[in-house]
């Protein structure tokens, strides 16, 4: 994934708490950084590819285009993670529907509000 890391949970919810824990933790060193330290995130939910210790599929080619619509500092998720943790005290803005490259149809995208949740 070039510069970037792949994740996997159990849970939607792990990984959204694990995504805001991320970003709590970059602003909180950034503060004593000369310059500010800020990663993106992208969550998606599905049933990936499992080859070895390697993850392949739909659902983590999803993930890694949606980290890319992301801003530094930002958690963008898909819809389908939203309704999976619906009701579990997580804040989000919609960011619409968007074009994810070698995806027929746009995805519906939403932002973590990490420093609220």
């Amino acid at each position: 994934m070039g510069d970037g890391f792949l994740a996997s949970f159990s849970s939607s919810q792990r990984a959204l708490e694990c995504a805001a824990a991320l970003q709590q933790e970059l602003a909180a060193a950034s503060e004593r950084l000369p310059a500010p330290l800020k990663v993106r995130v992208g969550v998606n939910a599905g049933e990936p590819i499992a080859e070895g210790d390697d993850l392949f599929g739909s659902s983590v080619i999803a993930a890694s285009r949606i980290a890319a619509k992301a801003a530094g500092g930002q958690v963008l998720v898909a819809d389908v993670v939203r309704q999976l943790v619906a009701g579990k005290g997580f804040l989000f803005s919609d960011h619409g529907y968007h074009e994810l490259k070698g995806f027929e149809e746009p995805v519906r995208l939403w932002e973590l509000r990490w420093d609220e949740s």
